[in-house]
């Protein structure tokens, strides 16, 4: 069965989305010529449960895609967007190998074959995942109970701790069979047993079970390698780091910030969007969570005031009354200086997300649902930071010092109205076990269109 759905999600793939394929390839050739790439990128998988890395060289052509850390169950969004980027750039290979021709059955069987095995590129998938959501900010973690009495909803999810974290009862018996199943529980319940201690690793190890799981029943290798951002690589960084160079240009004057308001179309007239966030001593870290100001004083920027106060944060698609909440208090400043000359071990922060996209590999993005289920505004802001800094502004020497270019990645997305859902409950944010016949998936096909207005 597993070929006949891959054959069939191809197909309609090449179908229905021909001129995405087209544009990846024509890219492909272009950027196959090119002599001035990024550095090399560490990235990783679980496998067994074991965390593996890997180093990816500058000639790869990288196409995000992405999951949640705010559940650890696997969704139909997460699945479709991961199958699209694989089918994407495999297209993309084989085209570029072989010419932009009208595919025969010969054609097919082959794409087929190449999707049941790792990627050997140029174009290559991976997930970008933030690890500075809240971890249950869509309020369909079965863990959400644990996670706020615990004291840890309004953490960043790299600081969230398993020790305490149990399924929540209440959860399960109100959302089983669409927000998660029984045997999607037993495997929450195991992992945790098993976990040891980073919540991060442990959401990993669990979407990388389930998907060795479905990748069989697809007939398609969806162990794509993945890189966490912001703040693991910040960790990872010293201060001469890109994403610490990147916040310390942003904050540098009135004028850098200035420019950073413009790409995200807010005034800086009242100075209340942080551009990037400082966590609480308490561990906080919420952007929701997190009000603020900037104070400047002869175009300098002086202080950060910042205040976490206890707030919703968003329903899941199944009860749009079920708020989840980041629950925490406190209020501190940080000075200018501490930002001008950002040390992370210093003062932890997190940085807005078209900021620190900034310092991604990626070449190519797969939005899920850009318009419908995603928000404009998030891309807009994207594409504006990079127009902005092809000028040298306001984040500067970006390809001098560390290999970033200055074009818009290539910009896709899943259709809103093809993509992948609970055939009763109707919801994107159905897990895969949830479903159960898999037909049903390969069904509404794999559509994709260019966002070509957007480069």
């Amino acid at each position: 069965m597993s070929e006949d759905v891959c054959q069939k999600l191809v197909k309609d793939f090449i179908e229905s989305s021909w001129p995405c394929v087209k544009t990846i390839v024509e890219t492909l050739k272009c950027f196959n010529e090119q002599k001035s790439r990024r550095k090399s990128v560490s990235m990783f998988q679980f496998r067994n449960g074991q965390k593996v890395n890997r180093t990816f060289d500058e000639d790869f052509f990288f196409l995000r895609g992405s999951v949640e850390y705010s559940n650890p169950q696997l969704t139909l969004e997460e699945v479709q967007g991961i199958m699209g980027a694989r089918m994407l750039a495999t297209c993309g290979n084989y085209f570029s190998n072989y010419g932009l021709q009208k595919p025969d059955t010969d054609d097919i069987a082959e794409i087929c074959e190449a999707l049941k095995k790792p990627s050997e590129g140029p174009a290559m998938s991976f997930l970008l995942n933030t690890d500075d959501i809240e971890p249950d900010r869509y309020s369909m973690n079965p863990l959400k109970e644990s996670i706020l009495t615990s004291g840890q909803s309004a953490f960043p999810a790299a600081y969230v701790r398993t020790e305490n974290l149990m399924i929540d009862k209440k959860f399960v018996d109100k959302y089983v069979g669409n927000l998660i199943c029984p045997d999607e529980v037993e495997l929450i319940n195991r992992q945790l047993e098993n976990a040891k201690g980073s919540y991060v690793d442990f959401v990993d190890s669990m979407k990388y079970t389930q998907l060795e799981k479905i990748s069989k029943t697809f007939g398609v290798d969806l162990g794509i390698y993945a890189l966490r951002m912001p703040i693991a690589t910040m960790l990872a960084e010293t201060k001469d780091g890109l994403l610490h160079h990147i916040i310390r240009e942003i904050h540098r004057d009135y004028e850098s910030i200035s420019q950073a308001y413009k790409c995200m179309r807010r005034s800086i007239t009242k100075r209340k969007t942080l551009l990037t966030v400082p966590h609480s001593k308490k561990g906080y870290g919420s952007k929701r969570a997190a009000r603020g100001k900037l104070h400047f004083e002869n175009e300098k920027l002086k202080s950060v005031t910042v205040k976490y106060q206890t707030t919703r944060l968003y329903p899941n698609e199944i009860d749009p009354e079920d708020v989840s909440i980041a629950k925490g208090e406190d209020s501190f400043a940080v000075t200018g200086e501490e930002l001008t000359d950002y040390s992370f071990s210093e003062t932890p922060s997190s940085p807005q997300f078209f900021l620190y996209s900034l310092a991604s590999p990626e070449n190519a993005v797969l939005w899920h649902g850009i318009g419908a289920f995603a928000a404009p505004n998030l891309l807009q802001s994207y594409v504006s930071i990079r127009d902005f800094c092809s000028r040298g502004q306001p984040i500067r020497d970006l390809h001098q010092k560390y290999g970033v270019r200055g074009e818009i990645p290539l910009q896709f997305n899943l259709i809103p109205d093809h993509m992948w859902i609970h055939p009763i409950h109707r919801n994107i944010d159905s897990s895969v076990g949830c479903v159960e016949n898999v037909k049903d998936l390969a069904s509404r096909g794999m559509k994709l269109e260019h966002l070509s207005t957007f480069r």
